[in-house]
């Protein structure tokens, strides 16, 4: 059964199966260290519960029968992050949380409905407030800067204006030239310069972007700043984006200052 609300979950849970990273993360951090029982191979914070606890597949991959060997009474999805296909096979047997993050707003909305689901709520509040109040502290860029955030090369591949990345973009003053696209659209240097692309970062995540594909990519648009960005300050969306303001507000006074004058 996918639940539409926590109070749909009569019980407190005793075994929990996490598909997805950042909601692993933030259960850690609500202390439900011993009632998480399954992790996908992505899960990869907290480090050690690699070593602890049964990795059920990755989150497009899930191996369905190793969760049902583990009797999980909760198994928290992500809209995004899972194939459908997949939590419907699961649905028929087990309870499912699957939440949908495509803001800050709505990552805010999601930790607390964890913490409502996992009896953790004063603890899954108290760390939504603090992530709000750290977010009116960061910084924005001191003119417009049209940018291009990758994810993906061979083809490259972007983040349209419906994902959360454009969300964490866009509170950094940073306009994103793929906005008007959906979801990580397949897209091309020429398109890049064609939009006027000021500055492109390239994640750290899915794909491990390194100096070299700057070097690639620069040989390509020559008057753009590019630079390597830390994906998980961009697209975890639990208990690390209590980290994520520091780094950003670093990232962008280091763009403030390579960018010229207008």
């Amino acid at each position: 059964m996918i639940m539409s609300s926590p109070a749909d979950l009569l019980i407190t849970p005793r075994r929990i199966v996490s598909l997805v990273p950042s909601q692993t993360e933030l259960l850690y951090f609500l202390g439900l260290h011993n009632t998480t029982v399954g992790i996908t191979k992505f899960c990869i914070h907290p480090k050690q519960w690699q070593r602890t606890k049964t990795i059920i597949g990755g989150t497009k991959n899930i191996l369905t029968d190793k969760i049902k060997q583990l009797k999980p009474d909760l198994i928290i999805a992500n809209k995004e992050e899972n194939v459908k296909e997949q939590i419907g096979q699961l649905e028929k047997d087990f309870a499912l949380w699957v939440t949908d993050v495509n803001n800050l707003n709505s990552a805010l909305l999601m930790i607390n409905d964890i913490g409502q689901l996992t009896n953790t709520a004063v603890k899954a509040r108290l760390l939504s407030e603090e992530i709000k109040q750290s977010f009116d502290r960061l910084f924005k860029t001191h003119q417009k800067i049209n940018t291009a955030y990758l994810i993906w090369r061979n083809p490259y591949m972007t983040i349209g204006g419906d994902t959360f990345i454009h969300d964490m973009l866009g509170r950094c003053g940073l306009q994103n030239i793929f906005a008007n696209e959906k979801r990580y659209p397949v897209i091309t240097t020429d398109e890049m310069k064609n939009r006027n692309c000021n500055l492109v970062l390239l994640s750290s995540e899915p794909y491990p972007f390194k100096q070299q594909h700057i070097n690639e990519l620069q040989a390509q648009l020559p008057d753009t700043n590019i630079v390597l960005v830390n994906g998980e300050m961009f697209s975890w969306y639990g208990c690390r984006l209590l980290h994520a303001v520091k780094y950003l507000n670093e990232l962008i006074t280091q763009i403030n200052t390579a960018l010229p004058d207008e």
